[in-house]
């Protein structure tokens, strides 16, 4: 891809002491847009500090903040991370690759735990039973995708409803109804930065949340859109 050709979006909730490692641990010619989420630890200031564009959305929700960030970037192509230091952006151009290429027209990343405490058990149970059930439906993933990159048009005409937890599952699946070539690659799943909790994965309750949210899409999308 053409320097300067790649959007990545980095929905952030309280990640002041992991965004300036993986701001500088972007690819020459990746463009970060930070969208901020209600943070209360000064992460809008990190982020511009360390070249990032900031865009503010107050509606809470990681399907919120990932949108917004998508209507922001101007680039052909757009990739999606976590902003918490668990993903190495350094494996972005990888999944770029796929989608620039053709051979995809969704990239995601499939974890490869490195390090004590990475995973969760809890977080990794239910990934395991959501990703079995999108291979009921004809969707050959193992994972929920933290690490996506896709054309921005193409994402934008798919018309992900969903703004909270559920959005992650809700593109699979309408990604595998519009009939989408989905390709996996592994990718480094890392202890988080040191003072940051994930969200979703980092307590019980947060998993718990987050799958009450992806069965409520699992139910709205049964059959054709």
């Amino acid at each position: 891809m053409d320097a300067g050709g790649v959007d990545v979006v980095l929905p952030c909730l309280d990640e002041a002491l992991a965004l300036p490692g993986v701001l500088a641990a972007l690819p020459e010619g990746y463009r970060a847009i930070v969208v901020d989420n209600g943070s209360t630890d000064g992460s809008p200031e990190v982020a511009a500090a360390h070249g990032a564009k900031v865009v503010v959305e107050p509606r809470k929700g990681y399907g919120a903040a990932v949108h917004t960030g998508l209507e922001h970037a101007t680039a052909e192509v757009v990739c999606f991370l976590d902003a918490d230091g668990s993903l190495d952006p350094g494996e972005l151009p990888g999944l770029v690759a796929e989608v620039v290429a053709g051979r995809a027209r969704l990239a995601v990343g499939k974890r490869v735990p490195v390090g004590r405490g990475a995973w969760p058990w809890h977080a990794r149970a239910g990934n395991a039973v959501l990703a079995a059930l999108l291979r009921g439906r004809g969707l050959p993933v193992s994972d929920i995708a933290p690490a996506r990159a896709v054309r921005r048009a193409d994402l934008l005409e798919l018309g992900v409803a969903d703004r909270a937890f559920g959005y992650p599952l809700e593109l699979l699946i309408r990604a595998a109804q519009a009939g989408w070539v989905v390709r996996e690659k592994p990718v480094a799943y890392r202890p988080r930065t040191l003072g940051t909790r994930s969200k979703v994965s980092g307590s019980v309750k947060g998993t718990a949340r987050a799958i009450r949210d992806m069965l409520r899409v699992l139910r709205e999308t049964r059959g054709p859109r």
